[in-house]
Order: C-alpha cells, then structure tokens, then sequence
C-alpha cells in the first residue's frame, strides 16, 4: 500500500496544502511549529483504521466511528472535541482533507468546528488490496515498556497519543512462522551487525544478548540502540514487511550523530524492500545522508525515489507553505542548512573579525 497524495484545507496550521508523494522516501524538515509531526499523523490516522475497515463489514456509521476515535486518540484535542482541529484563524469554520492511495482509494474526512464526535467520511476501497500496516514511531521509544503498557492503557486513562498504545501492541506480537525473505535477512544482519548483538524476547520483555556478555535489559540500552531494536523485532513479527507504510518522527532524538547513518541505511534497506518511508527530521546528519543517497547512484542503484518536502512560515502572515524537490540542495527554504550556514558565519566573524 503507498501513499499518492495528502489534500489539507482549514486543519491546523494548513490552510490549503496539496502534496504528491514518493512510493520510496520521503523526507520532511521545517523550524519547529511548522505542521511536520501534524501531517504524519493525519495519514496515520486515516491510513491505520482504513485498513481495518476494509475487512469489515461495518455499516457507515460504524465506519465514521473508526475514524474519528483514531484521530480523537492520536491528535487528542482538549475534551476529545474533533472541532479543536479546524484551523483558528477567523472565517475557518470547516475542515476538509484526504489522502488517495493506490488502486484509486481514498479517504475523505471533513468537520466543522463545533463537532465533537462526528465527521463527514467518504471512503472509496478496492476490493484487490492485499492487507497492509501503519506503523507510526513517535519520538520516545517504547520496546522498555511494552509489558505494562497495552494492559494499563485498556484499564486506565493514560494521556499518551494513541501512536504509543499501537506501536505497543506491534510489540507485543509474537514471532511470525515461516523463514524471513531475502531482503528481510539482509536488513537484520546489517542492523545486528552494527549493534554487536541480536534481540530476545521473554514473556513480554525485551532483552538485548551479547556474544560473550550475556543479555541485557532494554532499559540499560542507550535510546538509539532501543529504536533500532523496535525495528529489529517489527521484521522479526512480520509487522514490517514489503505492505508497511512507515512514520518515524525524528529519529535523530537521543541519538548520538554517529547512529544517524546506521538508521538512514536501515531506512534505505527497508524502502528497497518496498516500505513507505515518511520522516520528519530536525537533523543536518539525517537530511544529509538521504540527500547523499538521492545524489549519487553508486549509493542508489536500485533508483528509489527520495523526496524533500521544506515546511516554512511566510514572514508577514504566518502562513506555512511548502516546497518538496528530489534534492535537499535544491530547497530554496532549508532550516537546516540555513541555520548549519549562520553558524559558520558567526565562527568566521569571531576568527576573523566583523
């Protein structure tokens, strides 16, 4: 399953947005308050409960439903109100956006801002779908935590987007059957490689066991190595295979810039396999190393489609507009770099005087 395109009008900091997407990777950068984590989960939500309704015989109303917790739970407005999510700027009393995937489907969700628990939904399915995941990884990890966490988040009220009970119970799924497939064999040796050790799973924890060392406790793991474990095991499960459209928001967060290429890499293996990749990044390293991979063909022979989308205020009104280019050298607006250009400034005008 792949993403073709996302149309937002009135939602957020969006007023009229529409983006074509790559079926490889798609890269997202922007200064904080830009909407990068916002157009994540908007098609995580409606990508995540598509897939269930699809193999359901549900009735509209039940349908409408699905949609309508799932972006309740990811975005969490104030009082669960859906209405929160129309945009506040005066005259928006309306929003309206989808997302058109393969096969000629597409969702449509439109509400006005005093709605709470309803939402206009169009859904156009293909009867010829194969099944397919929605995996979003938000920025906290969450494999040293996934033995309490599904239970206390059915029992109690936790405030966590609903992203972490989801990837949670990714977590909790039991080995698949069957042997892996060439490129999934590939992807495991490189990551395990990398990590010096493979990962163990014991009733419901996560261990990470070193040759030589013995097992270790996920909790004693750095953060980056505890990432690259959620992806270890997610191919192991079968959760994350060649049908996955995969959302990772900031996966530079607790990591040191010597994990950065060991993840992009990780990331490319996986789109070569045929996963959907949408990234937000605040990192020069992450931007850099995909930029690298969609400049040079020695790093890129199989051609994946790397796409650059640039998020940006308009300095006068604060409208966020965009740009998406094959080339993060060809953004025009490019925060990262921008900002990686000023302090080389400033270092320059303290060496060498103004």
């Amino acid at each position: 399953m792949k993403i073709k395109k996302l149309t937002l009008s009135n939602f957020m900091a969006f007023e009229n947005l529409h983006l074509e997407w790559s079926d490889n990777i798609n890269v997202i950068c922007g200064e904080n308050s830009t909407g990068k984590t916002t157009l994540l989960k908007v098609m995580y939500s409606l990508t995540k409960p598509l897939n269930e309704v699809s193999r359901e015989n549900l009735t509209k109303e039940m349908e409408e439903q699905y949609f309508v917790k799932k972006l309740q739970g990811v975005f969490r407005p104030d009082e669960m109100k859906l209405g929160r999510l129309v945009s506040r700027k005066r005259g928006n009393k309306r929003t309206d956006f989808s997302v058109d995937l393969e096969k000629k489907q597409k969702v449509s969700v439109g509400f006005s801002r005093g709605q709470t628990n309803h939402a206009d939904i169009d859904i156009v399915k293909s009867k010829f779908v194969e099944k397919y995941e929605a995996i979003y990884i938000p920025t906290k990890e969450m494999i040293s935590t996934v033995e309490h966490f599904v239970t206390l988040y059915d029992e109690y009220h936790i405030d966590f987007e609903e992203m972490y009970y989801d990837l949670a119970k990714l977590l909790d799924r039991p080995l698949s059957k069957g042997p892996n497939t060439n490129e999934q064999n590939q992807i495991l040796s490189s990551l395990e490689d990398i990590m010096r050790g493979n990962i163990v799973q014991k009733n419901k924890k996560f261990y990470f066991k070193i040759k030589g060392e013995g097992e270790f406790e996920m909790g004693l793991l750095s953060d980056g190595y505890r990432k690259l474990s959620m992806i270890i095991y997610m191919i192991l499960s079968g959760s994350l295979n060649k049908n996955t459209i995969l959302f990772w928001d900031e996966p530079e967060t607790n990591m040191n810039p010597k994990m950065i290429r060991p993840i992009v890499q990780a990331l490319v293996a996986l789109a070569r396999m045929g996963v959907q990749i949408f990234v937000s990044t605040h990192d020069y390293f992450i931007q850099q190393e995909f930029n690298m991979v969609a400049s040079y063909p020695e790093l890129n022979p199989t051609k994946l489609d790397v796409r650059f989308l640039s998020l940006y205020k308009d300095e006068n009104t604060h409208d966020v507009h965009c740009e998406m280019t094959n080339s993060a050298s060809d953004l025009v607006h490019n925060a990262i770099m921008q900002e990686f250009d000023a302090m080389y400034d400033r270092e320059q005008r303290i060496i060498y005087g103004n």
